[in-house]
């Protein structure tokens, strides 16, 4: 196995380039957790039920898996920053309209168009990360892409708490006459802009450039990024490993023709992306404010208790960030498998304490301490492991020519996995109970830990040429 002399990467270059392409995750979280806060204004603005407020806040979701399923195959057709800057002018879009909706079908509309953005910019930035960046730093870099979501996340609760604190409530008007929970999906042209701007300084994914046959292209940006000897190296590293077969990639490449059945490599991906959702990460950020509401707080704190959240996600990131490529995937995502199993398995208990007064949970003190700090723990679990590990090997575990497919098929089941939790929630926690519903996402967690024992193979240091399955 070849590895880059560190003399010749062109370190300063990369990173600019992973600082751009992971803006894309600075909008997937910030679109993912301007929601959580609105839901009162979305409510009373357009007279919706539980199933209904659960459906809104779900819409974006729906959008995210078919972005996210189109965005690897049109990848594979257009180039990588061709489709991170639809997904750009996606979230330009969506904003603008879901703030200036004026019924429940527009809002609707507005956030499965900023879906589309989120759903592509989820698989197309770890990807684009991975096809640019030395495979000995390769999961750190990759990593960012987490931090970066869970800023966007915190930004928006940050976003929106100091709007609704600057006028009085998410429902109270503010500029120009509009309630500051409009406004909350306003703010978010701001970055949408950037992200824009910035996809226009940085180079196309060079195994990219490889498989449209522009090898000279594909020269430059790796000479670029790690010096003309290695670009040499590396273009015919990347053609070798096409040439076995080297047609157009399409999804039936997901099949073994040998067998007929679908690779193991893809039941892998798909388990993955699957069980990150299937641990309920998404309720804390989704319906964070409402949940500890439910539970004692006020709107305040909880919007407080939302960014403490977030903040102790991205020290988690960073922690992960600074080990993945020393200990490796697998070790992290049983650690964070494990850890949430436990966690979560505490917040049904202490849930399991409580009595329901005028239909909201009422905990004691100690049993809400208990479950705050245990659902903060989860967090911090799930931030060092399966938040950024699950992205990092959708990026770079598959094979070159199923890289694209295999995403969109993944991508696309993660979005649909989202969608099931975040949607069923709200009518879940008030048929079964929190306690059931919490000890589901414990039993995943801890399903999740065999899953990895048994499919998941270790990834750290290898070149994406040498990817099998």
């Amino acid at each position: 196995m070849h590895k880059e002399s560190s003399g010749q990467v062109n370190i300063a270059f990369i990173a600019a380039i992973v600082a751009v392409a992971t803006i894309g995750g600075f909008m997937f979280g910030y679109d993912s957790g301007v929601i959580n806060g609105t839901q009162d204004g979305l409510e009373h603005a357009f007279n919706l039920s539980k199933l209904g407020t659960g459906f809104n806040v779900g819409a974006i979701l729906l959008g995210c898996a078919a972005g996210a399923f189109m965005a690897g195959r049109l990848a594979d057709m257009i180039g990588r920053r061709s489709v991170m800057m639809i997904a750009a002018l996606l979230f330009v879009l969506s904003a603008i309209g879901a703030g200036a909706a004026g019924s429940s079908t527009i809002f609707v509309i507005a956030r499965f168009i900023g879906g589309l953005g989120v759903g592509a910019a989820s698989v197309l930035s770890p990807v684009y990360i991975s096809e640019v960046t030395p495979a000995n730093i390769r999961g750190r870099l990759s990593s960012i892409q987490q931090i970066m979501i869970i800023t966007g996340l915190t930004g928006a609760f940050l976003a929106n708490y100091v709007l609704a604190a600057t006028a009085g409530g998410s429902q109270a008007t503010l500029w120009l006459d509009f309630p500051a929970w409009r406004w909350m999906f306003w703010m978010q042209v701001i970055p949408a802009g950037i992200y824009f701007l910035a996809l226009l300084f940085i180079p196309e994914s060079p195994r990219y450039l490889v498989v449209k046959g522009r090898v000279a292209d594909a020269e430059r940006v790796l000479t670029r990024l790690f010096g003309a000897a290695e670009a040499s190296r590396k273009v015919e590293e990347i053609r070798a490993s096409l040439a076995a077969d080297h047609h157009r990639p399409q999804l039936s490449d997901l099949v073994d023709k040998s067998t007929g059945k679908i690779r193991k490599i893809v039941w892998t991906g798909i388990g993955l992306a699957v069980f990150q959702q299937l641990v309920g990460i998404n309720i804390v950020f989704y319906y964070g404010a409402v949940l500890w509401q439910s539970v004692g707080f006020s709107e305040n704190d909880a919007l407080l208790i939302n960014i403490v959240s977030g903040s102790l996600s991205i020290l988690a990131c960073l922690f992960t960030v600074l080990v993945i490529d020393r200990i490796g995937r697998k070790p992290l995502l049983l650690i964070g498998s494990a850890g949430m199993a436990v966690t979560l398995a505490v917040v049904a208990i202490s849930f399991s304490t409580g009595n329901f007064v005028d239909g909201s949970l009422q905990l004691s003190d100690q049993a809400g301490l208990w479950a705050l700090v245990a659902a903060n723990l989860y967090v911090i679990f799930f931030n060092l492991s399966w938040g950024p590990v699950m992205w990092v090997m959708l990026g770079e575990m598959f094979p070159n020519q199923i890289r694209g497919s295999g995403l969109a098929v993944a991508g696309f089941a993660q979005w649909i996995a989202n969608f099931a939790i975040s949607v069923s929630f709200p009518a879940l926690a008030a048929s079964i109970g929190l306690v059931v519903t919490y000890g589901f996402y414990a039993a995943s967690a801890l399903v999740s830990f065999f899953f990895v024992r048994a499919m998941v193979h270790e990834t750290r240091g290898l070149e994406l040429e040498e990817m099998a399955g």
